[in-house]
């Protein structure tokens, strides 16, 4: 069975003292004293000089550059992305989240700090405010070619294949409806 991405966390954490020789906070410790403000130079930094793999080196950075003593919820990283001036494009995100709770009770939802990841046992797409006025939606569809407003992901995201750019409500179509569900049922 696959991991939920909290609970590959979990074993990360569970499995860092025995591999690092030093505790999470020991290691946030560390990733604050050094006064890098930026996920990827931190990130370098704990790699670079502390000898960390990456998959380490990411997980204490992300804690570390998390507020002291807060722990965002997941409608606390929803507002968050949906705030200032991308706080219009709130209304697209709720139609697409709509269409999504009814691909059934198994789908996930699952906010993260820039986007929201939308699962199955896996990543079958993500929504993302990418601008002030475009949120994306990054799908996983094997073996379609791209067509009109179905583009090739390129460098948007590599989880996903596919991207959907969305400014306005009434795009989120009988179209992108579709593409969604044949994503959601791959799995």
């Amino acid at each position: 069975m696959t991991k939920s991405p909290e609970e590959a966390q979990a074993t990360m954490i569970q499995n860092l003292t025995e591999k690092t020789g030093k505790t999470l906070p020991e290691w946030i410790k560390i990733a604050r004293a050094s006064k890098l403000a930026r996920h990827r130079e931190l990130t370098t930094f704990l790699k670079d000089k502390h000898g960390l793999t990456y998959g380490y080196a990411n997980l204490i950075a992300l804690k570390a550059l998390e507020p002291e003593g807060q722990t965002l919820s997941g409608d606390d990283l929803v507002d968050a992305q949906y705030s200032g001036e991308k706080a219009t494009l709130r209304p697209i995100y709720d139609a697409l989240i709509a269409i999504v709770k009814k691909f059934g009770k198994d789908v996930e939802i699952a906010p993260k700090k820039t986007y929201v990841s939308l699962r199955r046992n896996k990543q079958f797409a993500l929504i993302q405010p990418s601008t002030a006025d475009r949120l994306d939606v990054g799908i996983n569809l094997k073996g379609v070619a791209p067509t009109g407003r179905l583009e090739k992901s390129g460098s948007f995201n590599s989880m996903v294949s596919h991207r959907v750019r969305v400014t306005r409500k009434s795009e989120v179509d009988a179209e992108l409806k579709g593409w969604l569900k044949k994503a959601c049922d791959e799995l």
